[in-house]
C-alpha cells in the first residue's frame, strides 16, 4: 500500500502527504535524484529561471543529491521549524523516517537548517522566510545555532 502521494500544500507549493498512519521510527523513503557536486549543483541552478527554489540535499562528504535530476516524490517536502520526520544519511543516502506518529492526511515535513556564511545570514532571511506557522516557528529556514 502506498503511503504517501504529493499534492498542492498549504505551507508552500507542492508537498507530500501521509496517506496512512505512519509510526515513530518510520523509515518513509530516500531522498533520491543526481549525486553530483555542489558545483556542477550550482552551474545547473544557475541557468534555470525560477529562482530560490532548488531540491539539493548536501551529503557529509561534499557532495549534493540533486533532487530535481533523476529525484523522486521526497523533493516536495517542505520545511518546518517543528518536523514530524528527519533525514539521515546512511552510506551516501539519504532517507527520510519519521520522528513522531503521523496521521493520514498529514503533512511530512523536515527541518531544513540550511546553513550558510554567516556574513550573508541577515541578508538571505528573507530568501528563507519560513511560512510553517507553528508554535515556535523561528521564521527561517536557516539553522541559526
Amino acid at each position: 500500500m502506498k503511503r504517501v502521494s504529493v499534492r498542492q500544500s498549504s505551507v508552500h507549493g507542492k508537498g507530500v502527504f501521509a496517506l496512512r498512519a505512519i509510526s515513530t521510527g518510520e523509515r518513509i523513503f530516500e531522498y533520491k535524484g543526481l549525486v553530483t557536486s555542489w558545483r556542477e549543483a550550482a552551474r545547473h541552478y544557475a541557468k534555470r529561471e525560477e529562482s530560490g527554489h532548488t531540491f539539493l540535499f548536501g551529503l557529509s562528504d561534499g557532495r549534493v543529491i540533486d533532487g530535481g535530476r533523476g529525484g523522486n516524490g521526497s523533493r516536495w517536502l517542505n520545511h518546518a521549524c517543528m518536523a514530524n520526520c528527519e533525514a539521515a544519511e546512511e552510506d551516501g543516502r539519504v532517507y527520510i523516517d519519521a520522528i513522531r506518529d503521523i496521521a493520514p492526511g498529514e503533512e511530512l515535513f523536515i527541518d531544513y537548517s540550511l546553513e550558510i556564511p554567516p556574513e550573508e545570514a541577515d541578508e538571505a532571511r528573507n530568501d528563507y522566510a519560513c511560512h510553517c506557522n507553528t508554535k515556535d516557528c523561528r521564521g527561517t529556514m536557516l539553522n541559526l545555532a
